[in-house]
């Protein structure tokens, strides 16, 4: 099975700002320099929870916009930190354990 064309274009693509601009997303340089890694690995999450891709190249152009203008703007309204789209920023969150009540009357 060939490449499409879609899928030619893609492989060519190699930072955020080529990637907004291939789907026309509007965007503020500022935000994407401050979080170009993170609008991207949204981006990615956003298409990996999706259940059926569109075959059409046109349909998909519009699904990719759609969750790209999506991953953007999340990091317009909010900031990495907040976001927590790398396992880094979650590490210090606090864990929560239970522990049955029998297992500390065991240790008195």
């Amino acid at each position: 099975m060939s490449e499409s064309e879609l899928d030619l274009d893609l492989d060519e693509l190699s930072s955020a700002e080529d990637f907004l601009e291939y789907f026309g997303v509007s965007y503020e340089p500022v935000v994407v320099h401050v979080n170009r890694l993170h609008i991207l690995q949204r981006f990615h999450d956003y298409l990996s929870r999706l259940d059926d891709m569109p075959v059409d190249d046109d349909a998909r152009r519009l699904v990719y916009r759609q969750l790209l203008t999506e991953a953007y703007g999340d990091f317009v309204e909010s900031d990495a930190l907040t976001e927590k789209v790398f396992k880094v920023f979650r590490m210090n969150e606090p864990m929560v354990a239970e522990i049955p009540l029998a297992d500390l009357a065991g240790q008195l």
